[in-house]
C-alpha cells in the first residue's frame, strides 16, 4: 500500500510470477522498505534484463604487471582479491598478516573455514557479516558462473553461519573500512582497510592494510615488517646452504674480489634467474660490493 501498488501484484512478485517490474515500482518498494542505496542498486541489476548470452568457460583472472609491482614496493600489508574474493596476488607484509593472505586462497573459505583465522578476528561476526553482503555485491546478478556456485555450496554445507548470512540478501558496497585483529605475534592491531578498484580488470580490488601514524597499531605494524624481514632473510639462506652447502663465516667476511668461485657463480645465476637480460639496469647496483648470497638477498629485497 506505501508503495503505491496492489497486494496482488505484490505477491505475484514475491512468487516469481512477474518477471518484468518497472524500474518505478522496484524504487517504490525500495523506498518502503528503507533499502539503501548500495541494496537499491543491487535490486536494480538483478531486476534489470540480462542478454542472452552464451556460455562461456570461466576466464582465468590476471592481475596487472604494474599491480604486482606496486605491491613490492608499496611497504604495507596489501592484496589483489577477485571477484569472488580469491587472493591472486600479495606481498610479504600482507602474508605475515595472516598466512591465508597469498595467492591461491580464497578469503571466505578462510574466514569461515579455517580456526586460525577466526581467531585473527575478536569482532568475527560482524567481519564475517561484512564480507558476506560484500561477495553478493561483488557477484551481482553473475549466478551461474560454476566456480560461484560451488563456493557457495561448500561454504553453505560447511558452515552453517555462512548459511544464515547468504539468506539475509545484505549487500554492502565497496568502501574502507576499521578492521581489529589478534595477532599471535604482535598482539591487538587497529587498522585501516582501502579496497581501490584496478582499472582495466573485471571487477579486481587493491586491498591495503594501514595503521594511524604515531599509534600502538603502526609501532606493531613495523615490527611486523621487520618480523617479516627475518623470516624472508632466513628462508633465503635455508634455501641457499640447501643448494649450495653451509655459508661459512669466512665468505661472508670476503672482499668481492676474493670471494669463493662457488658464491659468484651462484649470485650470477640467481641474478639472472631473477631478472631477464634486456631488464638489467645500466648501472651497477651497490649490491655487487657483497659477498655471493649476502648480494643476492639485497637485490630481492630492494626489489
Amino acid at each position: 500500500m506505501l508503495a503505491g501498488i496492489s497486494s496482488d501484484y505484490y505477491l505475484r512478485l514475491e512468487q516469481g510470477r512477474d518477471h518484468n517490474p518497472s524500474i518505478q515500482v522496484l524504487e517504490a518498494l525500495a523506498r518502503v522498505l528503507q533499502l539503501d542505496q548500495a541494496a537499491t542498486d543491487y535490486l536494480l541489476g538483478l531486476a534489470a534484463p540480462q542478454p542472452r548470452q552464451r556460455r562461456r568457460r570461466p576466464k582465468r583472472e590476471s592481475v596487472p604487471t604494474g599491480i604486482r609491482q606496486l605491491l613490492d614496493v608499496i611497504g604495507l600489508p596489501a592484496f589483489v582479491e577477485g571477484r569472488y574474493f580469491d587472493v591472486l596476488a600479495a606481498n610479504n607484509l600482507a602474508y605475515a598478516l595472516s598466512p591465508n593472505l597469498q595467492g591461491g586462497k580464497n578469503r571466505l573459505r578462510s574466514v569461515f573455514l579455517d580456526p586460525a583465522e577466526k581467531a585473527l578476528y575478536p569482532d568475527w561476526d560482524q567481519a564475517t557479516a561484512g564480507l558476506v553482503a560484500g561477495f553478493r555485491q561483488s557477484v551481482g546478478s553473475d549466478v551461474d558462473d560454476p566456480g560461484f556456485v560451488q563456493l557457495v555450496g561448500e561454504l553453505s554445507l560447511s558452515s552453517e553461519r555462512f548459511r544464515r548470512l547468504w539468506a539475509r540478501h545484505d549487500v554492502l558496497s565497496f568502501e574502507g573500512a576499521p578492521v581489529r585483529l589478534d595477532h599471535p605475534q604482535v598482539g591487538e592491531l587497529r587498522l585501516g582497510r582501502e579496497k581501490l578498484a584496478i582499472t582495466g580488470t573485471e571487477g579486481q580490488l587493491l586491498v591495503i592494510y594501514h595503521a594511524q601514524p604515531g599509534t600502538s597499531s603502526a609501532e606493531k605494524l613495523a615490527l611486523l615488517a621487520s618480523l617479516a624481514k627475518t623470516a624472508a632473510l632466513d628462508e633465503f639462506i635455508a634455501g641457499y646452504e640447501a643448494e649450495h652447502g653451509e655459508i661459512t663465516d669466512d665468505e661472508m667476511r670476503l672482499p668481492p674480489s676474493r670471494r669463493s668461485s662457488r658464491a659468484s657463480s651462484a649470485d650470477r645465476s640467481a641474478s639472472r634467474a631473477r631478472r631477464p637480460e634486456t631488464d638489467r639496469p645500466p648501472h651497477r647496483s651497490s649490491a655487487e660490493g657483497c659477498p655471493g648470497p649476502w648480494s643476492a638477498l639485497v637485490r630481492s629485497i630492494s626489489t
